[in-house]
């Protein structure tokens, strides 16, 4: 699967900013409501943040490769 510029830019900005950010979110209020699988839902979005934040990047540096 090719992505064009857009789509590229846009899983970038979702991996580096929303993700990250959501990790966040979900300990913050679920330590203030002190719900019971805050540990677990942190660790499933920091593992797909981190295996789409590696795809990505094996994706760029690939796609640099055959630019040159």
């Amino acid at each position: 699967m090719v992505l064009n510029d857009k789509q590229y830019n846009l899983l970038k900005w979702i991996v580096g900013i929303v993700l990250p950010a959501s990790i966040a979110l979900i300990g913050t209020v679920g330590g203030s409501f002190d719900w019971q699988y805050t540990e677990l839902a942190m660790t499933i979005t920091g593992a797909v943040t981190t295996f789409l934040g590696a795809t990505l990047g094996i994706s760029n540096v690939n796609y640099n490769k055959e630019g040159k």
